[in-house]
């Protein structure tokens, strides 16, 4: 299981708020319920799920804001990709929060 953070920059927008963007690409994400686990950040989405299908996702929202008439977009990515043990966004915020708690 990996966990990717991604962040969709249109570039050459009208105005500073790309919120729009944003929602539309989470209506994308929607599409893929049951297959990926997302949450939204102020700064960014994480995406988790199985490698291969995060890919997939990852080109299908980087389009968005080509199809809302932007002529560049620059997405940013980091994938955390363990393999020794199953890797969950809870799991990793749980870990931290135990630690806290000592």
């Amino acid at each position: 299981m990996a966990i990717m953070d991604i962040t969709v920059i249109p570039i050459g927008t009208e105005t500073p708020s790309v919120s729009e963007y944003v929602a539309d690409i989470h209506k994308v994400l929607k599409k893929y319920e049951g297959k990926v686990k997302y949450q939204l950040t102020p700064m960014s989405t994480l995406i988790e799920g199985d490698l291969k299908e995060l890919l997939v996702v990852v080109g299908e929202i980087h389009e968005v804001p080509f199809q809302k008439g932007i002529q560049r977009v620059a997405t940013n990515i980091r994938i955390d990709d363990r393999r020794d043990k199953e890797s969950t966004m809870e799991g990793k915020l749980r870990a931290v929060n135990e630690k806290l708690a000592n």
